[in-house]
């Protein structure tokens, strides 16, 4: 929001006080300033002119020579090739040494021999347009006396062009929060400012004299819909003069970034910057029916916009229409079929209260986001619409462009209900940590217009204004008290309730230290989408009729290589593998915590989180990358881990893949990547991968370490060679031996597996090493070797395993 300083001026009297100081102290009330910006401030030494002579120049035919008085002893001498001038005429001037907009900067030089103290300056080389000047010639000087409004200000050579044209304002930007749309207007930031400085707020109530007649007579209001459109409000102008706005009016808009154009738009234009409420001016003729109805569009139905586009219009969106057709698009944009022109002779100003949610959505949908639409959608004051009518035929009968016809067309569909808010001085100290006097907090919330509704104390129903909608609850007041009273004055103290104490869940702790575990294996973290293509499921091969080709669609993708919800992560890390190999990095080891998505049946999905590995190069091997896994599980505390062999997995190579296993638990899968899928990716090494559940991961994760005491007893070991199948694995050996010892056994290590010769073909040797102890007594021999035999025996019965 743009703010005029001269403008503010009007209703709060801060003329003594600089930029500096009202940015700081506005900003620390809560109205953050963006910018200031001194118009005017790339034009230096340009003044008032009067031209004292012209005579032709000696070496042009359309060239003339001017005597110049700009202030100063003697006039200057300025060529100039413009015709519209004449002896007598006050002029703009830039002399030796000025500089104007864009980092032009005028010297004194010779024109054809003839020597050239300054530039004779029009509108355009100042900066400015037709639309602020619409009286001057567009290809020519700009002649000030040509200009009544001008001459009153009673300019004289020498004066700073600046302030003979109005350009010397200070134009401060707001940054202005969705919760305070009554901030995105002039007198909004002047209630501000009043409050910030303390100071008397003037406000304007305005004044329509009217011609006689009823507007009753000439048209009628229905609004079909009361949510969308709670308040209607409408005024009646007859005998329409078009012409340009004002001197004054033409400044002010200007200042707030707003281009005139004609004074009946500008006076819709400038009831909105003053007021905050979006206004709308009717060419009546064109109404039919003289009717005006406020419904949604109807299928099919179309407008053409002010902008000169045809819009389609769907059944959600609100409009503005007459007997058969929209005349506007309610709250974004009127309809071209019923704009103001020249020989507009009867204006129906409109200033209706809309669904901010409506009016967002109707102008997102039509890709038009307009003043109107950004103030309508953060919900404007619905009181404010007979105000801001009554203002722009106020001004209708001041600037002389029309007759008010009487009467004030307001149908009012939904009321609104004043907030009234219990308020408790001690509470609002207990939650600031301030001891601030109970009369000071009413006296602050006075300052914005919240007032007692009676004269209890120290506590006290106070009714919230119309326009301070974000103002709903007791905190809200506290943080009225607080920026009145000073954020920098509140002193630091710990809060009066129950505190609490920040921290992270167990999960949390969990997932983190299963990324140390993964970075301190010398694996990198990445992060990649969670959306990816229907086509990678085909690159990992996954089967036709695998439950994970279900995937969730997104409405609106960026392309269909982002259209679905991933159900697994390893195309992903294959995506990040495959980009490494291309950048030709010899070897890469990653990790990624990241989520799946899982379709259910009430259309959201699950988000289970699942740990991928990946790896390559570096001489890992598939044991190198199971020694990770079994890592990185030892360090999350899980036990009975045991690996299974897993050649259905078409994503994996088929000899080289394991599932993983905690007990009964299914943690996931790792293995090497099937050749096939590699040579998909265009990778020729030997790529492995992990997928592991972190929700199973979570429930198999073992407590805090308990201390054991060194063993007391001393420990039997024994070598054990059994021969058995080569399709035995060592996993199901070592969980044999183990069920078979018993309680007496504490470790169990393979250091042999041998095949040749005295091993059958189709057999193989394996050897282990066992300790074996007692907690509460030394092993005899007998003890260990009867151990022995039931391990044995089992070896024997259960895997065919003989004795070597």
């Amino acid at each position: 929001m743009k703010l005029s300083r001269k403008w503010l001026n009007e209703f709060v009297d801060l003329s003594d006080v600089s930029d500096k100081r009202f940015n700081d102290e506005m900003t620390l009330s809560g109205s953050k300033v963006e910018t200031v910006e001194r118009e005017g401030a790339e034009i230096k030494n340009v003044v008032v002119g009067r031209i004292v002579e012209m005579v032709r120049h000696e070496n042009s035919d359309h060239m003339w020579v001017c005597r110049i008085d700009v202030g100063r002893e003697a006039p200057i001498q300025v060529v100039t090739g413009a015709q519209n001038q004449k002896a007598g005429d006050l002029v703009i001037v830039a002399l030796d040494g000025a500089e104007l907009p864009g980092g032009k900067r005028i010297e004194a030089g010779k024109l054809r021999g003839v020597l050239s103290e300054g530039m004779c300056c029009s509108f355009a080389e100042l900066g400015m347009t037709a639309h602020d000047w619409p009286h001057a010639a567009a290809d020519g000087l700009m002649i000030l006396n040509a200009d009544p409004e001008l001459m009153a200000k009673d300019p004289g050579p020498g004066d700073e062009i600046t302030g003979v044209l109005g350009y010397d304002d200070s134009v401060v930007e707001f940054e202005i929060t969705p919760n305070r749309p009554d901030c995105l207007s002039v007198i909004g930031l002047a209630r501000e400012a009043s409050a910030t400085f303390d100071r008397p707020l003037r406000l304007h109530r305005p004044d329509v004299r009217g011609c006689g007649g009823s507007i009753a007579d000439l048209v009628d209001i229905e609004i079909e819909d009361g949510d969308l459109c709670p308040r209607y409000t409408a005024r009646m102008v007859r005998n329409v003069t078009i012409a340009p706005s004002p001197l004054w009016m033409r400044e002010r808009l200007r200042a707030s970034g707003v281009r005139p154009i004609n004074n009946i738009v500008d006076i819709t234009n400038y009831v909105m910057l003053e007021y905050g409420q979006p206004m709308h001016a009717f060419d009546f003729s064109c109404v039919e029916g003289n009717r005006i109805v406020v419904r949604t569009a109807r299928e099919g139905e179309t407008i053409r916009t002010l902008d000169g586009n045809e819009r389609k219009l769907t059944a959600n969106m609100l409009c503005i229409c007459d007997e058969s057709r929209p005349v506007c698009v309610a709250g974004v944009m009127g309809g071209a079929n019923s704009e103001i022109v020249g020989d507009t002779a009867m204006v129906l100003f409109e200033s209706a209260n809309f669904n901010g949610v409506s009016v967002r959505r109707t102008a997102t949908a039509l890709g038009m986001r307009t003043d109107a639409s950004s103030r309508y959608e953060k919900g404007l004051d619905p009181m404010n619409t007979i105000k801001a009518v009554e203002r722009a035929c106020e001004l209708v009968e001041l600037l002389g462009c029309g007759e008010v016809v009487d009467g004030v067309m307001d149908v009012i569909a939904r009321d609104r209900a004043e907030t009234v808010i219990h308020m408790e001085p001690a509470g609002i100290n207990a939650f600031l940590g301030t001891d601030i006097p109970a009369e000071d907090m009413y006296a602050y919330l006075a300052r914005v217009g919240i007032e007692r509704l009676d004269d209890s104390f120290p506590d006290a129903d106070v009714r919230v204004p119309s326009w301070r909608g974000d103002v709903l609850a007791m905190a809200d007041l506290a943080e009225e008290v607080a920026r009145f009273y000073g954020y920098n004055n509140i002193p630091n103290t710990l809060t009066n309730g129950a505190s609490t104490r920040g921290g992270f869940t167990d999960v949390q702790k969990f997932e983190r230290s299963l990324g140390v575990s993964c970075r301190a294996l010398g694996f990198d973290e990445i992060i990649t989408y969670s959306f990816i293509s229907p086509s990678y499921y085909d690159k990992i091969r996954m089967a036709e009729d695998d439950p994970r080709r279900a995937s969730l669609r997104i409405l609106n993708p960026l392309g269909e290589d982002t259209s679905i919800m991933r159900t697994t992560t390893l195309p992903s890390m294959l995506e990040i593998i495959t980009r490494n190999y291309n950048y030709r990095n010899r070897s890469a080891r990653l990790y990624e915590l990241g989520k799946v998505y899982r379709p259910r049946a009430d259309g959201l999905a699950d988000e289970p989180k699942v740990l991928s590995l990946g790896a390559y190069g570096d001489g890992i091997d598939f044991f190198g990358f199971k020694g990770a896994v079994e890592a990185i599980l030892r360090e999350a505390k899980v036990g009975a881990v045991r690996f299974e062999a897993c050649g259905d997995n078409a994503a994996y190579h088929p000899g080289r893949c394991a599932r993983v296993r905690a007990g009964e638990t299914l943690l996931g899968v790792f293995g090497q990547i099937h050749p096939l899928v590699a040579a998909a990716y265009g990778v020729e090494a030997e790529v492995y991968a992990a997928e592991l559940s972190f929700e199973a991961l979570c429930a198999v994760r073992g407590g805090k370490p308990e201390y054991q005491p060194l063993p007391k007893f001393p420990a039997a070991t024994r070598d054990i060679a059994v021969v058995c199948a080569e399709c035995v694995t060592v996993g199901a050996l070592e969980d044999c031996i183990r069920d078979a010892a018993g309680g007496l056994l504490r470790e169990v290590t393979l250091f042999d597996v041998y095949r040749g010769p005295g091993i059958a073909p189709g057999s193989k040797s394996v050897a282990f090493s066992l300790v074996l102890r007692a907690d509460d007594r030394s092993l005899t021999s007998e003890e260990a070797d009867a151990a022995m035999k039931r391990i044995v025996a089992a070896l024997n019965e259960t895997l065919d395993a003989r004795l070597r």
